[in-house]
């Protein structure tokens, strides 16, 4: 399993990001998949969710409304789109799958918001 994460940044408060999560290794189409977030001193937190049957999805508090959760298929990506970013939204951003009963993690991708 591989998870490649990339899109991040660095983004002035209201701007927005796109970060794309690639992956192989498993039948992407079969498998719910998260994106997670850990801040500087900070334990690392659920952003958001997608389903794999009907891509149904779930959000942290913190980001409903201006964070969107979203994958395809047939490209073995998942995307987070980040708009309206706040200074608090600063991060390294993680995507995360559970296969096989074990949590698999890319490296990450850095989004800085600031000004």
């Amino acid at each position: 399993v591989q998870l490649v994460e990339s899109g991040g940044g660095l983004v002035q408060p209201g701007g927005s990001l796109r970060l794309s999560c690639a992956a192989s290794g498993f039948t992407f189409s079969s498998y719910v998949m998260s994106w997670y977030r850990q801040a500087p001193g900070k334990v690392r937190e659920l952003v958001a969710t997608i389903t794999s049957a009907d891509g149904s999805t779930n959000y942290a508090d913190f980001v409903k409304g201006r964070f969107t959760i979203s994958r395809d298929n047939a490209k073995n990506t998942a995307y987070l789109q980040m708009n309206s970013l706040k200074p608090e939204d600063t991060a390294v951003y993680y995507c995360n799958v559970r296969f096989l009963i074990m949590d698999y993690w890319g490296k990450g991708t850095l989004v800085t918001v600031s000004s």
